[in-house]
């Protein structure tokens, strides 16, 4: 069987590295490989899958665009407003969201539990994800700040129904260095922005720190990361999010009934080589 990791660009990921690890762990001799793409070739590309598919994961910028060439969506990703996986099987193309789940289990694995605010850098399909994350988790106050924060309709849709009766308070702002120094200073901050958006702000890093979440894996440690590393404040990494949802993926395509804590660990540890051996 195949499977494989779709996006634009695609060269950098790590996933094929943490499957494949998955794939030797539960004795399948199955591949899993990159393939350029970006929202024009998608529809194109999943016709183009035959029955030996068992599935593909999706990154940027792929993760909304992917909804209407589904056959069902699970109610998470509908939500989220975003598909990560899609399993193929029997005809069917069914979109799920590990993103969520992901970074829940990520965050109880550090022990990061609600203790004050927290703010969300960025406004796209990941930021989506994180939100609907922290909601999951037990945080009640989350600022989103975006580079185009008018364009954030999202912010109720992205949350269960009855959550803002339940006390939940989801603010938007821009994505200014005044907004951001503010930001920083959340018990939890999730970084969704690309690889060096978020360089800019790290001379707005300063004592006292939080945890910060930062989804981006490579390069790494990012310029964000490692400021708020020296100033004390502790630090997740997009290998942490990539292996606790890499891990359900592997479960929705193979229908694994192996402990999700093994395939993590088994994915994290192929993860550190894979970058072990990366220029930089």
């Amino acid at each position: 069987m195949k499977a494989a990791v779709l996006g634009s660009p695609i060269a950098h990921s790590l996933s094929p590295a943490l499957h494949r690890a998955a794939y030797a762990y539960l004795g399948l001799d199955w591949q899993y490989d990159t393939l350029e793409c970006d929202e024009a070739a998608l529809p194109a590309l999943l016709d183009s899958l035959g029955p030996q598919w068992a599935g593909v994961s999706l990154t940027m910028p792929l993760k909304a665009a992917v909804l209407p060439l589904l056959t069902q969506v699970d109610p998470l990703a509908v939500r989220a407003g975003a598909a990560n996986t899609v399993v193929l099987r029997d005809g069917a193309r069914s979109g799920f969201n590990t993103d969520v789940p992901g970074l829940v289990a990520a965050l109880a694995e550090r022990s990061v539990t609600p203790k004050g605010p927290a703010a969300v850098l960025g406004g796209g399909a990941t930021a989506r994800s994180a939100v609907l994350s922290l909601v999951t988790a037990g945080w009640n106050e989350i600022t989103v700040l975006a580079r185009r924060p008018v364009t954030m309709s999202w912010e109720r849709s992205a949350l269960p129904e009855g959550v803002f009766e339940a006390g939940v308070r989801l603010t938007s702002t821009d994505l200014s260095r005044g907004q951001v120094a503010s930001a920083l200073r959340s018990d939890l901050v999730v970084s969704t922005l690309p690889k060096t958006v978020a360089d800019q702000f790290t001379t707005e890093v300063l004592g006292g720190l939080g945890t910060l979440f930062d989804v981006v894996y490579d390069p790494w440690p990012t310029a964000l990361a490692a400021s708020w590393s020296e100033h004390g404040g502790t630090v997740l990494s997009g290998l942490d999010l990539l292996v606790h949802q890499g891990a359900l993926q592997v479960v929705l395509m193979t229908g694994t009934t192996a402990a999700v804590q093994d395939l993590v660990a088994v994915m994290r540890k192929a993860g550190h080589a894979a970058m072990a051996t990366r220029p930089g």
